[in-house]
């Protein structure tokens, strides 16, 4: 009896822990190298909050910021579900190899990290760090981020203007660099749930071919950024 009422008292200890206001210094860092980012969008939350799952499909705010890189939606959602929130820190597009930093004062009960921002030019791929658990340590931390791709569109590597949620094509390349006249590498997207994204493909004829992406420039690895974490 002894030893379990030491442990509840232990775990409640450690729960007023987790629960209490901190200050986060958030690094957000592009490791590719010619891919976008759009607007970040940055939030501490409660357990019972989350901006996507993989393997279940995207919600709408999830897919407009996917396609078109608006982040107004999952913004008022964190809002609404008393999250604190920190929307676009790079004031525009964090270019490749670029950081952008900032400082985020949560709340009691905010313990879980989320950031979400569109990869360009794609289709519907974005960064995403999901729910991770804010250690109530002081420290530094970092944080490796793979790209995900929504599944709500089918990746046609076509730059034609489009990112309204359901409107196909990549709204355009931030740098200039795309082609014209593709004929589209895919026109169907097999799944339709959100996945680890399988990259863009590209190719080298920027005047036609398949896609609009260049294949030297457009393409990735895992991870494709780093979010360091100064919990204070």
């Amino acid at each position: 009896m002894k030893i379990r009422v030491l442990f509840t008292g232990l775990a409640l200890a450690a729960s007023a822990m987790l629960s209490q206001a901190q200050q986060l210094d958030v690094t957000v860092t592009n490791l590719t190298q010619g891919i976008y980012f759009t607007p970040i969008l940055i939030g501490a939350h409660s357990d019972d909050v989350s901006l996507f799952s993989v393997g279940e499909q995207a919600s709408s705010d999830l897919q407009a910021m996917a396609e078109g890189g608006s982040i107004a939606g999952l913004a008022e959602m964190l809002t609404m579900a008393d999250g604190d929130v920190m929307e676009n820190p790079a004031a525009g597009l964090l270019a490749p190899t670029m950081s952008t930093s900032t400082t985020l004062n949560t709340t009691d009960g905010n313990m879980y990290l989320s950031v979400v921002a569109m990869m360009l030019p794609t289709n519907d791929g974005f960064i995403g760090l999901n729910s991770w658990m804010i250690p109530s340590e002081p420290g530094t931390y970092t944080i490796m981020l793979n790209a995900y791709d929504a599944g709500t569109e089918a990746n046609d590597e076509i730059i034609n203007g489009g990112g309204a949620p359901g409107v196909a094509g990549i709204p355009f390349a931030p740098a200039d660099n795309g082609g014209t006249g593709a004929m589209g590498v895919t026109m169907e997207e097999a799944n339709g749930y959100i996945h680890i994204h399988r990259g863009n493909l590209g190719d080298d004829d920027l005047a036609g071919g398949k896609s609009d992406l260049d294949n030297t420039v457009h393409r990735w690895l895992n991870p494709v950024a780093r979010i360091t974490l100064v919990v204070n």
